[in-house]
C-alpha cells in the first residue's frame, strides 16, 4: 500500500496559479530556495522541481538530491550561488518530498529516466548532471541510459558501489526488502519520525520547522526501497563515461566511504578530483558552495556548453 503523505504537509497552490507551488514556510524575501512548481511526465506521472531561470544563454545544471532528502533541503545553500552562472533545475526524485509516486518497486534507474523525461518536457537538454550521494547514481544511470542529453557530470559525496563485497550488499538488500515489505502492508510508515540534523535559522523562517515539513511529504515506503536499490547498485561501466567529469570527495565521510569516492573518480577517464573535508552533510556547510560552484564552471568550460557559447 503506498503511503500518502499528510494533508497538512502539503501546502495550498499560490496565488500565481495551480502549477506554481509557495510553501507558507517560504514566503520570505531572505528564504534560500526558489518556489517549485508540479510538472507531469507523459506517462509516468506528476513530479516538482525548484527552478531558477539564470543569466540569459546559460547552460542547464540538473541537481539530483541525496536519499531522504528533497531538492529543496540538498541544494538550499547554492541555489542562488549557482544561478547566477547556470540554469538550474532541481527536482524531487521519486517517492521523496512532492516527487513523483508510484507503486511499482523503486528503482535508481526510473529515477533518471524521470529526469530525462524532465529534460525533456522542460526543453532544458543537454544538461551538466550533479548528483550528491544517492544523486550520484540515478545521475550516472542517466548519462548511460540517456546520453544524448548529458553534457558532463559532477558528483559529490557518492561512489559507483556503496558496498564492494557481495556479503555486505546481501545484507543491506535483505535488511532493506523486509522494512520495505512491512510498508506495504501496513501503516509503519507514519509512526516513523524522519531525524532533522539542526539548521541555521534565517531572521524570519525557522529552518527545522521547514525541513521537518519537506520530511513529512516523504512517500516512507518508496524511501526505504531507495535505500535497498542504493545498497544494491554496482557500476563496473563506470570507466566508459565520456563526458567532462569533476569529484567532490568528503573525506570525512562516515557514510560513503571516501576511499569508494577516490576509486570512482580514478575510474572516470579525465575526471578532476576535489577533496573537501567535510562529512556527509557537507551540502549544509557554507564551505560547500564555492567548491561546488567552480566544479560545475570547470565541467562547462570543458563541455564548452558556457553561457557566451550557446
Amino acid at each position: 500500500m503506498m503511503t500518502q503523505p499528510s494533508p497538512a504537509a502539503d501546502a495550498p497552490d499560490g496565488p500565481d496559479g495551480p502549477d506554481l507551488v509557495v510553501d507558507p514556510l517560504e514566503r520570505d524575501d531572505d528564504w534560500p530556495v526558489p518556489p517549485g512548481h508540479r510538472v507531469e511526465l507523459p506517462g509516468r506521472g506528476t513530479t516538482f522541481v525548484r527552478e531558477l531561470s539564470g543569466p540569459p544563454g546559460a547552460p542547464t545544471l540538473l541537481l539530483h538530491h541525496g536519499w531522504g532528502a528533497t531538492g529543496g533541503l540538498n541544494w538550499y545553500r547554492v541555489f542562488d550561488t549557482l544561478a547566477q552562472h547556470f540554469r538550474v533545475i532541481a527536482p524531487d526524485l521519486r517517492g521523496h518530498g512532492r516527487g513523483l509516486r508510484s507503486r511499482r518497486v523503486f528503482r535508481l534507474a526510473d529515477c533518471a529516466d524521470d529526469s530525462a523525461a524532465l529534460l525533456l518536457e522542460l526543453e532544458a537538454a543537454p544538461a551538466i548532471v550533479c548528483g550528491y550521494s544517492m544523486g550520484g547514481p540515478v545521475s550516472q544511470l542517466l548519462w548511460r541510459n540517456h546520453r544524448d542529453l548529458v553534457s558532463g557530470l559532477v558528483l559529490c559525496a557518492t561512489s559507483a558501489g556503496f558496498f564492494p563485497g557481495t556479503r555486505e550488499r546481501l545484507v543491506v538488500q535483505g535488511a532493506m526488502t523486509a522494512l520495505a515489505g512491512t510498508l506495504r502492508v501496513g501503516t509503519l510508515a507514519s509512526r516513523i519520525p524522519f531525524a532533522v540534523r539542526p539548521m541555521r535559522r534565517s531572521r524570519h523562517v525557522s529552518l527545522p520547522a521547514w525541513a521537518q515539513a519537506e520530511f513529512r511529504r516523504h512517500d516512507l515506503r518508496l524511501v526505504i526501497e531507495a535505500g535497498h536499490s542504493i545498497g544494491t547498485y554496482h557500476a563496473p561501466w563506470i570507466r566508459e563515461i565520456d563526458v567532462p567529469t569533476t569529484v567532490l570527495i568528503t573525506t570525512n565521510d562516515r557514510l560513503v566511504d571516501p576511499e569508494l569516492q577516490y576509486v570512482m573518480a580514478a575510474s572516470i577517464p579525465g575526471a578532476e578530483t576535489v577533496e573537501l573535508p567535510l562529512n556527509h552533510l557537507a551540502c549544509t556547510e557554507d564551505e560547500f558552495t564555492a567548491p561546488l560552484v567552480d566544479a560545475c564552471r570547470s565541467v562547462a568550460r570543458r563541455a564548452g556548453v558556457t553561457a557566451a557559447q550557446r
